[in-house]
């Protein structure tokens, strides 16, 4: 499951006035640490190792979908993933750089079924 802090959807709706429709993809580490990269959608070639989360609905037309690589999943399955917004130098990569602030993916444990 993935959710959006309101401080991030409010980004979320910038970026998508100044780029077009966004998505996610949280990165696995490397270059970039750990972080959930925001690019103009279709940007990130997506492939059969990737595993859709979710959409976020940030009030937007269109949600915003998040991705992540299955082998990452399987480590974060049981988890309720969060993006939320800092302020701060986050990757380069990542569209909300430019702007001062950094996408961050906070996790909790998800509730047990039943």
């Amino acid at each position: 499951m993935v959710d959006v802090t309101p401080e991030a959807a409010e980004l979320l709706r910038r970026l998508t006035a100044d780029h077009g429709p966004v998505m996610f993809h949280q990165s696995g580490g490397c270059c970039d640490g750990s972080a959930p990269m925001c690019y103009p959608d279709g940007d990130f070639m997506l492939g059969d190792a990737d595993v859709h989360l979710g959409d976020l609905d940030v009030g937007l037309e269109r949600a915003v979908p998040v991705w992540m690589s299955k082998a990452q999943h399987e480590y974060w399955k049981h988890t309720v993933l969060t993006i939320d917004v800092v302020t701060g130098r986050g990757a380069g990569f990542s569209l909300e750089a430019p702007y001062g602030v950094r996408f961050l993916t906070r996790s909790r444990l998800a509730d047990p079924p039943g």
